[in-house]
């Protein structure tokens, strides 16, 4: 299963990690994920949804948690 944010999209990234003579090899920097129930008003259906820190803010903010 791919690590992406359902709500910012948020995914993978890669970058080079720098050693102390600046050689470059190759890592990856995970988004913070959390499995997270959101039930819909209007059906009533709970959904779990794959949500970064930064999404559950903004469901927050929304008022939608």
């Amino acid at each position: 299963m791919s690590r992406v944010c359902d709500i910012t999209g948020k995914k993978t990234a890669t970058w080079n990690k720098r050693s102390h003579s600046l050689r470059a090899t190759k890592r990856k920097f995970y988004p913070n994920l959390f499995y997270k129930k959101i039930k819909d008003p209007v059906t009533g259906l709970v959904y779990r949804i794959r949500v970064s820190a930064k999404g559950l803010k903004i469901l927050k903010k929304k008022g939608i948690l």
